[in-house]
């Protein structure tokens, strides 16, 4: 019975919402671009390095049995004392500055995915709710969403740990605390158009429950917004990161963070060992700037109306 109710509402809904989208038409739509292709091919290299950090990194830069003091600041394509070659140099604790990347990147790239999909399950839950219920519920959540938004989310971080302290876990959740509220702005909009449709007014009429409309019908006719949504707060999330982390109240100095590395070299940048610093914001750009393209793209492709 239920099920018969759901494909009656389903029936109702427009066309290009119930079926799949063509997988080959928005594949041939995103490769039009160059850029957003070259972005995500630098994207996918990055996430592979990262994944595989451990096994394909030449050493693991936080064993301390591996760490030597006399190799200390050597520069790109240096010999280390065990006969190793420092391609990116070592930083003042003799590090190699490629492995110190390698494992970095999969920190930075870990705390920003997590943050995102957290921050999407709350604030798109909230957002949703707010749309499908409107009056009191809607006027209350969008408030508190003003109130979020008015405050820099680097501010709200800051504050956040400066109580809470440094560590993964907390970060994420500071992390989660400042953007929750882009997911719930995002949903509502794209939901109080969608609930105005006869679909929704079909499941109504049929006395389907509140969180069966919700999360089955109204839900992923509100995904294509999010999808962009996410990928350009996962790059402010890792930009975020690596800038408390630099200020030195975002992960502790035991956890490997591309603004860990950046602040470890930065006191040498006027000496000449520029490397310590250089080359972890070098991959920090790279990434943030390859994660924007292939968003900027998604929002081409997925919204027409930003379409040239």
């Amino acid at each position: 019975m239920t099920a018969a109710l759901d494909e009656t509402v389903a029936a109702a809904e427009p066309a290009p919402l119930r079926e799949a989208t063509p997988f080959r038409r928005f594949v041939s739509e995103f490769a039009a671009s160059k850029l957003a292709v070259g972005g995500l091919v630098v994207f996918l290299g990055i996430a592979c390095v990262a994944i595989f950090a451990p096994w394909i990194a030449p050493t693991d830069p936080y064993d301390l049995t591996r760490l030597d003091i006399l190799d200390g600041r050597q520069p790109p394509g240096a010999q280390s004392m065990d006969g190793r070659t420092f391609w990116l140099g070592s930083d003042d604790q003799g590090r190699d500055m490629l492995s110190a990347i390698m494992y970095g990147l999969r920190t930075s790239l870990g705390v920003g995915a997590m943050s995102a999909v957290l921050a999407l399950l709350f604030g798109g839950a909230i957002g949703l709710l707010a749309a499908y219920f409107g009056g009191r519920v809607d006027t209350i959540v969008m408030r508190v969403v003003d109130i979020q938004l008015s405050f820099p989310a680097i501010l709200v971080a800051l504050i956040l740990l400066a109580v809470l302290g440094q560590g993964v876990g907390k970060i994420i959740f500071a992390l989660v605390t400042v953007q929750w509220a882009y997911y719930a702005r995002t949903v509502r909009g794209s939901a109080l158009v969608e609930r105005r449709k006869e679909y929704i007014e079909a499941a109504r009429g049929l006395a389907l429950s509140h969180a069966r409309i919700v999360f089955r019908h109204l839900m992923p006719n509100c995904l294509p917004p999010l999808i962009v949504v996410v990928t350009v707060q996962v790059a402010h999330a890792i930009a975020l990161e690596a800038t408390l982390s630099f200020l030195g109240i975002g992960l502790p100095i035991t956890e490997p963070s591309l603004g860990l590395l950046i602040a470890n070299g930065f006191e040498y940048m006027m000496s000449g060992k520029y490397w310590i610093s250089f080359f972890p914001g070098v991959a920090l750009l790279i990434t943030i700037v390859a994660i924007n393209l292939v968003g900027d793209r998604l929002r081409d492709v997925l919204n027409p109306r930003y379409q040239k």
